[in-house]
């Protein structure tokens, strides 16, 4: 809901659970109020007189000393006595920068603003725009708010307008500002490396800036786009805490800046190092959305509510609410050592055991049979494949099983047709020697004719193939930041032209081929972010598959993004990537949390191995709809001890999924955590537990909990839980 008073020209924003406020004061400027736990409307008025500077000068030179150095906005200009972050910095023809942002107008608008190039949130109740001008330039600024009633989400994202005659540069451009008015936070990132993505990681929020950052081009394994302020008190089930989540997978930043008055301020957007923008007169700049949350019941509650406004809002709608393909791949089999003969007993198994899909890894295109050549040559491999894709097609439809394939469409080897033809087509400098990952470089995205010639290579194959299900792999960062077709004025706009490239890609092949279910990956985890999952409805979590790992990288992903997004997948032992063997049960209960899969040779299990598989298969099936669609709860920290345990609650309470796993055995002696307490049911229905022969009512299992079964080290245990219904 929007309201708006004439008279106080106040801005109420509320969701679910918060409001937002804000106000024009008397000088023009657009000032930061409150953003909190839902209030009376009556709370306003007096929110004003506290926070809303009761003795502003009429004017706006009227200002004394310091006291624009403190004041609240909700999108920061430069110098004019603010000494803090701006929000924004354009440097006009004669080089000044200084700014002063005040309000012209605003409209309220029914559904959610479509961001042009950019993925979005893809309904809202209704939208803010609320228009500032600059006093010292012709740079005008749209800010969007998109507000629905039943979600704890408010989606932000600005526009810069050049309304002038001459050009501007852009030399910053974040997203959103909010300003808080104390500093008594922790700040919560995900930080991680490749193969380690996504680890929480919580601690004082000091003076100073705090700068959470990618230079990648990508959102990258490093560091996730998301930040979160929790209260000094605050925990998973109790206390306030606020999110802040970018919708985009380039280059970008969040800071948090604590002043000199105790208050912070939050910004983010795209990375503004080495970025500039050239804006012409009349021209536009859509800066990326950014997800706002806040929760006065803990962490847990804040990720559920990004949960589902991902799930729901974020990601292709034809896959919110869809079972997903159960996936047998060949990578860790094979790798690049493959033949009929052998992908042939891959995909009996693979229907044998109850998966639906057979999806062929790298190594099928071009004279590609190590990582140092073929990427671009979007042709199959003869030398491999010498009657193509078809008999392996073939084999899955006579299998009932559907087939899918493995691309990494924006890169290119020097070993290439494409790149004998068109070396131009990478990115680099000329008569620099180009900086090489895996062997391999990346195409130059911000060109119209590079992206035309990638979809229509991929595409040509999905035409002429029987192909359900793609994978989308990015294998390095970019490193060059410059194409050969940009004016020297522009190339500060490379970044965020090569994901607007990416994006248009993504959108083009997505929506030519509306029945292949597309799968994101990036070297695993580096590119799992909001922006993708609006074309890809699940991400490749990380190339980590090790079950003890795993349960680490899926708790950290589930600070702020759905089960559904994560692809997990069940992998040989010993494990590829830390050489650990666990048991096959327990790599099957934490693939369970996600969607599931298996990355290993089925036709090499033994009679036993795949009896198990295909009960897991079974059992997943049962509740996978729980799994990607129910609310989360975080019980038992891998970080903070040596047990993990997550569940599921289906949305009418009626049933749960329990997983968990002893990372580290103890042997005698008192355990703390001898009892885990379940969250998230209805306290006054009465449940079942099968595998602990427990009935009891929901309050009692989550106010005194369950006995947890003597585990050693990474054994699992799983739980089923149901709703006890009274005979009639």
């Amino acid at each position: 809901m929007i309201e708006y008073s004439e008279k106080s020209k106040t801005f109420v924003l509320r969701g679910k659970n918060y409001a937002y406020i804000m106000y024009v004061g008397a000088s023009g400027f657009l000032q930061h109020v409150y953003y909190g736990k839902a209030l009376r409307a009556e709370d306003t008025a007096y929110l004003l007189q506290t926070y809303g500077a009761p003795h502003e000068p009429q004017t706006r030179d009227g200002w004394s000393d310091g006291c624009l150095n403190e004041l609240p906005s909700e999108y920061a200009f430069f110098g004019r006595g603010d000494y803090r972050e701006p929000t924004v910095t354009a440097a006009r023809q004669d080089g000044a920068r200084m700014s002063r942002f005040c309000y012209v107008s605003h409209t309220v608008q029914k559904g959610a603003p479509a961001l042009s190039g950019l993925p979005h949130a893809r309904t809202a109740d209704e939208t803010l725009c609320i228009v500032l001008q600059d006093d010292f330039s012709p740079l005008q600024i749209k800010l969007f708010y998109a507000v629905s009633d039943n979600t704890d989400i408010l989606a932000r994202h600005a526009e810069l307008i050049n309304t002038g005659k001459e050009d501007l540069r852009i030399e910053k451009a974040f997203s959103f500002c909010v300003d808080l008015p104390d500093d008594a936070f922790d700040i919560l990132r995900l930080h991680g490396n490749q193969t380690m993505e996504r680890t929480p990681e919580r601690m004082p929020l000091g003076h100073g800036i705090t700068r959470l950052h990618s230079l990648r081009g990508a959102s990258s394994h490093q560091m996730n786009p998301f930040a979160a302020l929790l209260r000094r008190d605050c925990t998973e089930t109790q206390g306030e805490c606020y999110g802040f989540q970018l919708v985009y997978s380039g280059s970008w930043a969040i800071t948090a800046e604590v002043h000199n008055a105790d208050t912070v301020r939050m910004q983010g957007g795209i990375n503004d190092t080495a970025f500039n923008a050239l804006l012409a007169s009349g021209q536009t700049l859509v800066l990326p959305q950014a997800l706002l949350a806040y929760s006065c019941h803990g962490l847990g509650e804040l990720s559920r509510a990004y949960a589902r406004f991902i799930r729901t809002r974020i990601m292709p709608p034809r896959w919110a609410n869809a079972s997903r393909p159960i996936v047998v791949n060949n990578w860790e089999a094979t790798y690049f050592d493959f033949s009929y003969d052998n992908l042939f007993p891959i995909i009996d198994e693979a229907a044998e055991c109850g998966a639906d899909t057979f999806v062929l890894d790298d190594g099928w295109f071009g004279k590609r049979d190590k990582d140092d050549s073929s990427l671009g040559d979007w042709t199959v491999h003869t030398g491999k494949l010498p009657q193509g894709l078809t008999p392996l097609i073939d084999r899955c439809k006579q299998n009932n099983i559907k087939f899918g394939l493995w691309f990494e469409p924006e890169m290119i080897c020097e070993k290439s047709e494409l790149y004998r033809a068109h070396p131009d087509w990478a990115i680099g400098k000329a008569g620099q020697p180009p900086y090489r990952s895996r062997s391999q470089l990346t195409l130059d995205l911000t060109r119209k004719e590079v992206v035309d010639h990638v979809f229509e290579a991929v595409g040509k194959i999905l035409r002429e193939n029987e192909i359900s299900y793609v994978k989308w792999d990015m294998n390095r960062s970019v490193s060059e930041f410059y194409s050969h077709t940009l004016p020297a004025e522009r190339q500060g706009e490379f970044a965020h032209r090569y994901i607007l490239g990416v994006y248009d890609l993504a959108e083009r092949l997505t929506s030519a081929f509306p029945h292949v279910f597309f799968e994101g990956c990036a070297s695993g985890g580096g590119r799992f972010d909001a922006g993708m999952l609006y074309y890809f409805p699940q991400i490749w979590t990380s190339d980590n598959t090790d079950a003890y790992e795993r349960a680490r990288i899926q708790w950290g992903t589930s600070v702020c993004y759905p089960l559904a997004a994560m692809s997990c997948h069940v992998s040989a032992c010993p494990n590829h990537q830390t050489g650990r063997t666990t048991p096959l049960h327990s790599r099957g209960a934490i693939a369970s949390l996600g969607a599931t899969g298996y990355e290993l040779d089925l036709s090499k299990l033994t009679e036993q191995e795949k009896a198990t598989v295909r009960e897991q298969i079974r059992a997943y099936k049962e509740v996978e709809t729980d799994v990607l669609q129910g609310d989360v709860y975080r019980l038992l920290d891998p970080f903070a001890g040596d047990r993990f345990c997550m569940m599921t609650v289906r949305a009418d309470k009626t049933a749960a999924y329990v997983v968990g796993e002893g990372l580290r055995a103890v042997p005698n002696g008192y355990r703390k955590d001898a009892f885990v307490r379940l969250q998230g049911l209805n306290e006054n229905k009465t449940y079942r537990i099968a595998e602990c022969n427990v009935t009891a009512s929901g309050a009692a299992l989550m106010r005194f909990g369950v006995a947890l079964p003597q585990l050693f080290d990474y054994q699992c245990f799983v739980w089923h839980i149901a709703e006890v219904r009274a005979k009639r």
